[in-house]
């Protein structure tokens, strides 16, 4: 902002320019006066001096009437020629019919016996009105002053026009000695003003340079420099001025240090909050608002500010400004996208002034994401564990009274009766050990027996397993194939062995029980730059697109009365998620609708050479 201030641009230039122009004008007005003056005094001048004699109008006219026409004639043309003016450049003598009777103008003697052309001479014989006007010569670029007069014949008691006398005067004579006399004028005003200019700049700087202290003064202030002060001259107008802004300038130093420690003091506490603040004025415009609530809003402060807090928060259709002066209700926002959660709890204070005028509004903005999931995760969990149990407990309540009611004497119901009871049974202690699993993952008081293991032949035991399961049945539910598709290298990973077995037999049993009858099971294990990733893929139905996000949810069933009745919990794969998360991996699913499912695992890895693996 402190930009040096140009010559044209300071107080001093433009002092010295109002007076120089002051003075150039005052000198342009006497002078066009002036020069209007002389210039009309020597042309009335000029004009009596080309004006011929009486003596000489009265004698051409008698020629004029006279019969003898080449008699006339020769006395008018020796009359022209002896006229001895050298300002006059045509004498042109034309009688009443409009022919021309003589000229002194040598070249002009063709002219002579013809009849004029001239409608300013044919007006001022039939007219008997003189005739003058100055023309300006494009040929010789001269200006020429025209006189022309009627002719009378006095002679008798009549006045007849007999004719009209054409004068024709070089101008340039006068017009010369006028442009003399106006470039000594210009010479003079010039010399005078450039005086007056330099004469104004002297004065003007003795007059600014209080004016000109005082701006330094105030720049600095600007800057929140306070040290300087502005040298007071005197007790006139600008000395008073100058006193007026050292006391302003200690009044601003104490008034900043005050301001500055408290701005400091409420960034500080806006920065530590962990709530967003939001404070507009009395429009609603946003004026301040904190870093935190800046990263609810996904925004930045300035295209965050100046504008109205009913479009940052997104609820102008819902609230009107007016309303959240009047009431100051809480409202809870939900800013939720696909990729994060994010629920705010908005609450509004008025910003108030003594006198009860309302220049404000205050808005904290409060991150209850988490509670709200907790809360939803808690009543859903509730929901689903109760249905989920009351299930069971209903079938085997309706078993056991059949069973009361005399079922146990049948030898071929009873024992059906009580192996359903048996395996409802087994079914809900199943579930009720995975929920104490779950519990203590969430608790975060399960531990992991973490050991450096060969993944490749952890996964191959796992396959194998199931392979002596399926050749050992005699009579299978369902046959299936498992193709391995394993990378030639060892891979090293620490894990827990035991948890992450169960990880496995869990996908496992999961693409066994949702294959076709003697579908084909890939078992894929390879290595990235810094992970390894285990898949799993099946043949059967696949998962629908909606559904895929949810699979990992507990007590979530994509078919509900077919994994219930293949006696499923609806917490393996939830808890095989948490397992994962314990390892820093990370677990999901892609999967297309009829064509089957693909879960994979991605667990940190760094390739081990053989003297690490000895050391």
């Amino acid at each position: 902002m402190n930009k040096k201030t140009r010559f044209y641009q300071s107080i001093n230039f433009k002092i010295a320019l109002v007076f120089a122009l002051l003075l150039m004008i005052t000198l342009e007005i006497v002078g066009v006066i002036f020069v209007r003056q002389l210039e009309q005094r020597n042309l009335s001048q000029f004009k009596t001096q080309v004006q011929l004699g009486t003596y000489v109008d009265n004698t051409i006219s008698d020629q004029l009437v006279k019969s003898n026409t080449n008699s006339a004639n020769k006395q008018i043309q020796q009359i022209v020629s002896d006229v001895n003016n050298t300002n006059i450049t045509e004498i042109r003598v034309i009688d009443n019919k409009g022919t021309v009777r003589a000229s002194s103008d040598l070249n002009e003697q063709s002219l002579v016996g013809q009849k004029t052309t001239d409608r300013a001479i044919k007006n001022v014989i039939y007219n008997s009105r003189s005739y003058q006007q100055v023309n300006y010569d494009q040929g010789n670029h001269n200006r020429y002053y025209i006189s022309i007069i009627p002719l009378i014949n006095t002679s008798g008691n009549t006045n007849t026009v007999v004719g009209a006398l054409y004068v024709r005067a070089n101008l340039e004579s006068v017009y010369k000695n006028v442009n003399n006399i106006m470039l000594i004028f210009f010479v003079a005003a010039s010399f005078a003003i450039v005086v007056g200019l330099l004469l104004a700049i002297i004065i003007s700087r003795a007059i600014t340079r209080p004016i000109d202290e005082m701006k330094k003064q105030t720049m600095r202030i600007a800057r929140g420099d306070y040290s300087g002060h502005v040298h007071v001259y005197g007790k006139d107008e600008l000395g008073q001025l100058a006193s007026a802004v050292n006391n302003l300038s200690v009044r601003i130093e104490e008034a900043q240090e005050s301001t500055e420690s408290e701005q400091r003091r409420l960034d500080s506490v806006l920065a530590h909050m962990t709530d967003g603040v939001i404070a507009t004025d009395r429009r609603g415009r946003i004026t301040i608002v904190n870093d935190m609530a800046l990263d609810f809003l996904s925004s930045d402060g300035e295209h965050t500010a100046g504008r109205s807090i009913l479009d940052v928060l997104d609820i102008r259709t819902t609230y009107t400004l007016r309303e959240l002066l009047e009431n100051q209700d809480d409202i809870v926002l939900d800013f939720s996208t696909k990729t994060q959660d994010l629920i705010l709890h908005a609450s509004f204070a008025l910003i108030q002034r003594e006198s009860g005028f309302i220049s404000g509004l205050v808005c904290v903005l409060h991150d209850v994401t988490e509670q709200q999931k907790i809360d939803q995760d808690r009543k859903q969990f509730v929901s689903n564990v109760s249905h989920e149990l009351r299930t069971p407990l209903t079938s085997l309540k309706s078993y056991i009274e059949a069973l009361t009611d005399g079922a146990w004497k049948d030898p071929k119901v009873a024992p059906q009766f009580l192996k359903v009871t048996q395996d409802e049974t087994d079914r809900m202690i199943r579930m009720i050990n995975d929920l104490l699993s779950l519990s203590r993952m969430d608790s975060g008081t399960a531990k992991l027996d973490l050991e450096l293991i060969n993944l490749n032949e952890l996964f191959n035991h796992v396959l194998d397993r199931f392979d002596m399961i399926l050749k050992t049945d005699d009579n299978p539910d369902k046959s299936y194939t498992i193709k391995r598709e394993f990378t030639r290298r060892d891979l090293w990973v620490e894990v827990d062995t035991d948890k992450f077995q169960q990880v496995l037999d869990n996908l496992m049993n999961n693409a066994i029980k949702y294959s076709p009858d003697g579908g084909k099971i890939t078992c894929r294990l390879l290595e990235t730059h810094n992970h390894v990733i285990l898949s799993v893929s099946d043949e059967g139905l696949g998962i629908p697109k909606k559904d895929l996000t949810h699979v990992f949810d507990r007590f979530y069933r994509v078919d509900k009365a077919r994994s219930r009745a293949q006696g499923g919990t609806g917490l393996g794969l939830a808890i095989s998620k948490e397992i994962i998360s314990m390892h820093g991996g990370r677990i999901w699913v892609d999967s297309k609708e009829g064509k089957g499912s693909i879960f994979y695992i991605s667990l940190p890895y760094e390739p081990l050479d053989e003297e690490d693996q000895w050391e």
